[in-house]
């Protein structure tokens, strides 16, 4: 084993985890408002000097090595370990980047001690990107309500470099939303505007605060400001360094989000319908509807999501499946529950295949989340018999977004990865 200290410029990716040589820096996250230090967001970095200081080179050569789950350990523990050397107390935040590729419950007994003493003593966000919820959405949704349930709070990162962070952002429920560099760097543009339209919406309806990263020009902290941000970070208020007890004293703590997350314990229908009065109708009709619905979708662009069951595979007809792969080429996520369903049922589709005894087989549901337009159209067979076009099912339809997001919430935590 080689000493932390003095691990070389030429020590190899697992020598430098068995050393426990990466260390933490840390970002200054401050009020825009006041001027006050909030926080810190900790930063990975390996050994001075080598090769592998810098996190991308760090985290290519885990991967390269197999060691991801290790080198995220060891990032981990760093960046608390620094934060509670400090002196890190209540009125400020720690960020902590995770990946989400490695499982929270195979996490070692040590780190998870040191993430409970951590908690006890400051507000720990931990920051997750888009691409880890269309990848894995099953898993990453569950070890969100893990982490909230043992006291960490949630920071959607990199919101604006993908359409998908939009998408998304209604099922991750994020306490902090952090928007791209480029949207407080870059010139005003119509794809600006509508990112801004969204995350205002988000933050308006679930109480999420708004972050601004890349802030480095007093313009680029007025532009923050008018594009809804109440923190920032970037090198007008300090570059990356380590920690010291200096630098406890801030301003306000972030404070927590006013709103809970959506209830994923019941099918889409039984959400909606606990809201709404049902209708009831023959298939031909409902048909028509779900049909109209999902060529609404087309339009929506990448920021859209569409999450459907078929009760069976034989409902998911040739037809359907071409309409639901021209969908997927435009939209963030598109995917269709039912029995006897492959893992892709169509082109870019997420199939999920549901067991013959799954509440959802007598299900109908069709659920359509965007930033802006929101739509659930859910429905009951009755099993009255009759021809296939003229089996009849209790429906219901809404708009309204936060009843359509709570029925799409409770088919999101279905889908495994493939």
């Amino acid at each position: 084993m080689i000493d932390a200290p003095a691990a070389s410029s030429s020590a190899s990716i697992a020598e430098i985890i068995e050393a426990r040589a990466v260390r933490a820096v840390y970002q200054p996250l401050v009020d825009l408002y006041s001027g006050a230090t909030v926080g810190y967001e900790a930063l990975a970095r390996g050994p001075g000097g080598s090769p592998l200081e810098r996190p991308d080179a760090l985290f290519a050569a885990a991967r390269r090595a197999g060691l991801e789950c290790e080198l995220e350990w060891q990032c981990q523990r760093a960046a608390l370990q620094g934060a509670m050397r400090a002196g890190l107390g209540p009125g400020q935040a720690l960020f902590v980047n995770i990946e989400p590729s490695v499982p929270l419950a195979d996490s070692p007994c040590d780190l998870v001690q040191l993430g409970q003493d951590a908690l006890a003593r400051f507000p720990v966000f931990v920051e997750l990107t888009e691409r880890a919820l269309t990848d894995r959405p099953a898993e990453l949704l569950a070890r969100v309500e893990r982490l909230r349930a043992q006291g960490a709070r949630i920071a959607l990162d990199d919101v604006g470099a993908d359409p998908r962070s939009l998408a998304l952002m209604p099922f991750l429920a994020p306490d902090v939303i952090k928007l791209d560099l480029r949207l407080v760097q870059e010139n005003p543009s119509r794809e600006v505007a509508e990112i801004v339209h969204a995350v205002s919406a988000e933050a308006e309806r679930t109480g999420a605060l708004v972050l601004a990263e890349g802030i480095e020009t007093e313009a680029h902290r007025r532009t923050a400001l008018a594009l809804g941000a109440r923190y920032g970070q970037g090198w007008l208020f300090g570059r990356p360094r380590e920690l010291r007890c200096d630098d406890r004293s801030g301003g306000d703590p972030i404070p927590a989000r006013r709103r809970g997350m959506c209830s994923v314990q019941h099918s889409p229908f039984e959400v909606v319908t606990h809201d709404r009065p049902t209708r009831r109708g023959s298939k031909r009709l409902l048909l028509a509807l779900s049909r109209h619905i999902e060529e609404q979708s087309l339009g929506l662009g990448a920021a859209g999501v569409v999450l459907s069951t078929f009760q069976q595979a034989d409902y998911f007809t040739l037809t359907t499946a071409r309409r639901y792969a021209r969908m997927s080429e435009t939209s963030a996520l598109v995917a269709a529950l039912g029995v006897g369903l492959p893992e892709t049922p169509a082109p870019g589709v997420r199939g999920v295949a549901l067991d013959n005894d799954d509440p959802l087989r007598g299900e109908w549901d069709v659920t359509v989340i965007s930033p802006h337009f929101s739509m659930a159209f859910v429905a009951r067979e009755l099993g009255d018999g009759g021809s296939d076009l003229e089996r009849r099912f209790d429906f219901a339809i809404t708009y309204e977004r936060e009843l359509a997001i709570a029925a799409a919430h409770a088919l999101m935590g279905r889908l495994a990865s493939v």
